[in-house]
């Protein structure tokens, strides 16, 4: 069975890099609850250089951070520290001050009221409390550039202050929660969030290059992000680097890691919460995480507000979807082969993983392109998980 899916997965990668206008490089990797069956990379870290892609290449892994950040949240509210239906107040007073969007007057000039209930740590963990991202959403665009609000990728705390777009609890809407949880985390722990995550996240699995600072052996393995073009034309951009140090450990995008240390945290879940070199979690918070939280809500797609950032799109169109902590689930069988109730998520460099826990499964997809879903790396993570699948029913 390795053989086949070694063939199979091999040829997507070599597809994936050879075609034109492929992707610059990719690493991809494929686990059950013992390790890794699959790794693989094609490739160059940066198109017109000679470093080819590698296993331990290193990423910047975007919105692949929530769900770690999401863990330590968890982890929390397992030692009664946190309660999901806490007000977010409570550990981080400034969230209270965050106003619901009215529309904007004929000048331009923004009219906010008062949310009509708190946000709930809950909220923030289902991306339900009415938060948006500048890039997904016009009128947060418009918002922050009439209050003069840094971009979210400014890595600051004044980043997330932005507005809701509607009340806490309304509906699903994706956007920078995760980054308050990151300092609900904080104000608990009374650290900063990589010094939180190094202790009760990287340490148990073994993550050793995984960090929001880039240590010099990170750095040299680095591959540098790359800008599409409208006609399909790639540009490295290797000075396009988070912040580093960033003012803020933003939990919901800042991470740089390999493919290699998210497998562990992939595989940490798949074994009900052991990792490594210690228990990160337990087995019933586990389970909780991996269930649909959104009740008769649903998750869905994007509509881009920065098409140099991420194309408009959704991840299997026509299937219900909602969300866990901090997954999104999809409620109905996929058609690369995932089933009902899986957990899935991704990054905005075009990065995406699955997490089947029914078949003890989970594969990472890494890319290091702008915009998101871009028209040869996610086809090809789609290939990958479908090739990875037909050869597990044979």
């Amino acid at each position: 069975m390795q053989n086949d899916i070694r063939q199979a997965a091999d040829a997507v990668l070599a597809a994936t890099v050879g075609r034109a206008g492929g992707a610059p490089g990719v690493v991809a990797m494929a686990t059950d609850a013992r390790g890794n069956f699959y790794e693989g990379a094609a490739g160059r870290r940066e198109l017109g250089t000679d470093p080819p892609m590698t296993a331990d290449t290193v990423m910047c892994l975007f919105s692949c951070t929530k769900a770690l950040t999401g863990v330590t949240l968890m982890q929390l509210v397992e030692e009664g520290l946190v309660s999901l239906d806490d007000p977010a107040k409570k550990h981080v007073p400034d969230i209270g001050a965050i106003q619901v969007l009215d529309g904007f007057d004929a000048k331009g000039v923004p009219k906010t009221r008062a949310p009509r209930r708190d946000i709930t740590v809950n909220d923030l963990m289902l991306h339900t409390a009415g938060f948006g991202y500048e890039f997904f959403s016009a009128e947060d665009l418009a918002y922050r550039r009439a209050k003069g609000i840094p971009t979210i990728i400014a890595n600051c705390y004044d980043a997330i202050k932005s507005v809701l777009l509607f009340d806490p609890g309304e509906r699903w809407n994706y956007g920078v929660n995760i980054d308050w949880i990151g300092k609900v985390v904080e104000a608990v722990r009374g650290r900063r969030l990589g010094e939180v995550m190094a202790e009760h996240l990287f340490m148990p699995l073994g993550m050793a290059d995984t960090a929001f600072v880039l240590t010099p052996a990170m750095q040299s393995r680095r591959a540098s992000l790359h800008m599409r073009a409208p006609d399909g034309k790639l540009t490295p951009v290797p000075d396009l680097v988070l912040p580093q140090p960033p003012e803020m450990d933003m939990g919901g995008h800042g991470l740089y890691g390999t493919a290699g240390d998210y497998m562990k945290f992939i595989r940490m879940l798949l074994n009900d919460g052991a990792g490594a070199n210690g228990r990160v979690l337990r087995a019933e918070t586990v389970q909780r995480m991996s269930r649909n939280g959104l009740g008769a809500l649903k998750s869905g797609g994007w509509v881009t507000s920065n098409p140099s950032l991420s194309n408009t799109g959704e991840f299997f169109p026509g299937l219900s979807k909602s969300w866990a902590y901090t997954f999104m689930v999809n409620d109905e069988d996929a058609p690369t082969g995932r089933p009902a109730g899986s957990l899935m998520w991704a990054g905005l460099g075009n990065l995406y993983y699955w997490i089947d826990r029914k078949n003890g499964i989970g594969g990472f997809w890494g890319t290091q392109i702008l915009p998101f879903q871009d028209v040869a790396s996610y086809p090809g993570f789609v290939d990958f998980e479908s090739a990875v699948y037909r050869c597990l029913k044979r």
